[in-house]
């Protein structure tokens, strides 16, 4: 089979699928810009979702590329030799073009091609949805793998939990999956395929978007049937390369061999808090690249939570000195060219991480001397041993303590906490809840309705008005929309006065009365950018891009739901300015009737 480099497997992938017709995309950022439903960008095809409900892709029907993504709902397990945050996502998209046929067919030619990955048939297995009450058994699918000389003995029939896309709530598209799995055990593999054997790992998956759950449970044709595949690029590096984790893989080697040299661990990668080191700083280097900043809410609470548990990891190795931003080199050396805006924010995320190292270094060393005191100050002869929520709060507001990590270091002395009396102490404390940052995106689709489509316009007229009232260094930093209220963060260092904020609500209203056309246009991205227009995150696009004016007012690159005219906008209200983490600041705001 021969050792396919993680760089090699990337460069196949891309050229297999551009050679069937499909244009290459650039990665979307870790911060999903219209999506309220979920913190981080989780899957390959979660920029793409209004693209896959009709909207059309500048880039056309046929799509590809490498994605990266982030997952928290399973940071506690980090550390395994499993589980990761971050991870890249290879996927290729019909949007409303080709469907079962061509994407099995061109799935089982990468696969076991001699130019591609070259797989033994024999040690390939696939499932395709068994059929139920609501859809029937996809026997396209099944016919098809047969017909590629699958045998029947390696194809199984799975239910709805296992071969079944969406939608995550009540109503939307959804449909079955096809998924290939590899044998990971000794030769030869075994003549039937058991999905329960572990040793058969799944390697890519073929949703299959055919179907529309309509509100009283029934399943209709969708009018546009979409392809979305994914294959996790870290696992199929490993198993390409006969690997049994990959940890061991040449994604990791570098920061490994760094982590040696800080810690004086020979093998890192064999230990649980070198894997926890390594993966979290990796992840947080590519949440910082992409403009998120240490905090204590949201994106920024978890990229802090990455950080601080990766610090305490290198305490217990005895590392003292600050190291954090050295291993941030490494991620950007490494993935710069892939990643551009790495390497064109190398120095402002290399003196991110020290600042926020020396931060916690400090707060460290006497956020653990409370706590011996709290856990010392225990009588020996209570038998059950429980920190209240009220200390630990009190650690994580005045020491900086993520509340895992007191619970991680009372594990270590016998203890428990009381997380759900921290929850308390939290949410008064703060009106945002750090729940959301656990949320994990479950194909859910974005909220397109003609409320958010309102709000969405709201952001554009709110990010100029800033700009004219505190100047041309404003950015957009992210921003979280529902059918009732914008989130807006933008770059600023200072906190905005009340006659300032004063001024951008009169602006905003002020064009809003103009009733101002909302016009889209598709245009070069180096055309957009002469034009004046705004590119918030300048790695999110492809060679074409949208681009939204509001009247003469606001020029933006954009890809969301928008009105046609600002007069349907009624009031704009500014509820609330706060910071949200480091040089970033956030606005809430409403829109009411402006007929009240």
């Amino acid at each position: 089979m021969g050792q396919i480099t993680a760089n090699e497997l990337r460069r196949k992938y891309i050229e297999f699928f551009v050679g069937h017709g499909h244009a290459e995309i650039k990665s979307a950022p870790l911060v999903p810009e219209n999506d309220p439903t979920v913190l981080f960008t989780t899957a390959g095809m979660h920029p793409l979702v209004p693209f896959l409900l009709g909207e059309k892709h500048p880039s056309g029907r046929r799509l590809v590329d490498y994605q990266k993504c982030l997952r928290t709902g399973d940071i506690d397990e980090v550390g395994d030799e499993v589980h990761l945050t971050f991870f890249e996502m290879l996927g290729n998209w019909s949007l409303g073009d080709y469907f079962k046929r061509e994407a099995i067919q061109w799935s089982f030619e990468f696969l076991t091609g001699a130019k591609w990955l070259n797989l033994p048939l024999e040690m390939l297995a696939v499932s395709v949805f068994a059929g139920d009450e609501d859809a029937p058994f996809d026997q396209e699918a099944h016919d098809l793998w047969r017909g590629l000389g699958m045998p029947e003995e390696r194809i199984a029939r799975l239910p709805k939990k296992d071969n079944w896309w969406g939608p995550a709530g009540q109503t939307g598209p959804c449909g079955p999956d096809t998924e290939m799995f590899y044998w990971t055990g000794p030769r030869p593999a075994p003549a039937v395929f058991d999905p329960k054997d572990r040793r058969w790992v799944e390697i890519w998956n073929d949703v299959f978007m055919q179907y529309n759950k309509t509100a009283d449970g029934t399943f209709v044709p969708l009018a546009q049937q979409n392809v979305d595949t994914g294959m996790g690029l870290e696992r199929v590096t490993a198993i390409l390369q006969g690997k049994s984790t990959c940890y061991e893989t040449e994604l990791f080697a570098p920061l490994f061999a760094a982590i040696s040299a800080i810690t004086g661990e020979a093998a890192p990668q064999k230990t649980r808090g070198g894997r926890i080191i390594a993966e979290h700083l990796r992840a947080a280097t590519f949440l910082m690249g992409d403009g998120v900043r240490p905090g204590n809410v949201d994106q920024a609470y978890v990229l802090r939570r990455l950080i601080r548990r990766s610090i305490r990891e290198a305490r217990k190795f005895g590392v003292e000195d600050l190291f954090t931003a050295r291993l941030a080199a490494v991620v950007v050396d490494q993935y710069g060219e892939l990643y551009p805006n790495l390497a064109a924010g190398r120095e402002t995320i290399l003196a991110e991480f020290e600042q926020e190292e020396k931060q916690f270094a400090s707060a460290l060393e006497k956020g653990t001397r409370e706590f011996n005191k709290v856990v010392d100050g225990f009588p020996p002869h209570v038998e059950r041993k429980v920190i209240s929520g009220r200390k630990a709060f009190y650690l994580y507001e005045t020491y900086g303590f993520p509340v895992e990590l007191t619970v991680e270091m009372a594990a270590e002395r016998g203890f428990t906490v009381d997380e759900a009396g921290f929850q308390e102490a939290y949410e008064k404390h703060q009106e945002l809840s750090r729940a959301g940052a656990e949320q994990k995106f479950k194909g859910g689709l974005a909220d397109n309705s003609a409320a958010t489509a309102r709000l969405h316009t709201a952001t554009h007229l709110l990010h100029k008005a800033l700009r004219q009232v505190l100047g041309d260094h404003v950015a957009q930093a992210g921003s979280n929309i529902t059918a009732d209220r914008l989130r807006f963060d933008f770059t600023h260092g200072d906190r905005v006065t009340p006659e300032q904020l004063a001024e951008v609500e009169r602006i905003v209203n002020e064009q809003i009365a103009r009733d101002l056309p909302i016009q889209v246009a598709e245009m070069p991205v180096d055309a957009a950018k002469a034009s004046g227009a705004i590119g918030l995150f300048g790695e999110r696009y492809g060679e074409t891009v949208k681009v939204y004016s509001v009247g003469d007012f606001s020029r933006e690159i954009c890809g969301g739901p928008h009105a046609s005219r600002t007069g349907e906008l009624g009031r704009f209200e500014i509820k609330k300015e706060e910071s949200s983490s480091r040089g970033v600041r956030r606005i809430k705001a409403v829109l009411l009737d402006s007929s009240k």
